[in-house]
């Protein structure tokens, strides 16, 4: 079973139809004995880092995420859940991530050098630069669908693939059991399905 954190800050029918059209069994969840009784997590998210990370903290979740990545489980963070994974975020002040991968978010505007639109919004291409079991069934041109003002920043580590909006934006990262998309694989058709498929066969 496939844990989808519920931690307030998201709308999850997307993403719980999308698992379930793969006939992956889910449950959307904020109890920590059911995250530790699933095979698989997904963190979602959408909104400000900050928020997020209160959130995750008030309810202790915070801490039973980074006890489910240490013991092994496959977690998989996507867009706002994927940049909480990382050590720190520069939205609106600095904040501390959950630190489960190297590197922070910043804001896309402070490093772009050409006149592009913030956010990164719409379809975008993958150019994926290494390979990772998360990305087994994608392939380099593979459109994927980004809502986004931040990115993550500093982590060559753990990018699997990119995307070009004037600069590299992280698209995937994985770095053993713990992965995350910046873009939403349950928006992202074919490609997103492919995913999120990969991730069930974890």
């Amino acid at each position: 079973m496939i844990a989808v954190i519920d931690y307030g800050v998201g709308n999850l029918f997307s993403l719980i139809s999308s698992l379930q059209y793969l006939g992956l069994e889910a449950k959307v969840t904020g109890s920590a004995d059911e995250i530790h009784t699933a095979d698989r997590i997904i963190l979602p998210g959408v909104g400000a880092f900050a928020d997020a990370m209160n959130k995750l903290r008030q309810t202790g979740l915070d801490t039973v995420i980074k006890e489910q990545a240490a013991s092994g489980k496959p977690l998989l963070g996507i867009c706002l859940g994927m940049q909480v994974l990382f050590e720190k975020g520069l939205e609106y002040g600095e904040h501390d991530g959950l630190g489960l991968l190297k590197g922070e978010v910043v804001p896309i505007l402070g490093d772009l050098k050409e006149n592009l639109k913030i956010p990164h919004m719409g379809w975008n291409r993958l150019k994926i630069t290494r390979n990772c079991p998360l990305l087994k069934h994608s392939k380099n041109g593979d459109y994927v669908y980004y809502v986004h003002s931040y990115y993550a920043k500093n982590c060559a580590e753990s990018v699997a693939a990119v995307s070009d909006y004037g600069i590299d934006i992280t698209g995937v990262v994985v770095n053993g059991n713990v992965m995350g998309t910046q873009f939403h694989p349950e928006k992202s058709g074919e490609t997103g399905l492919n995913i999120l498929s990969a991730f069930g066969e974890l």
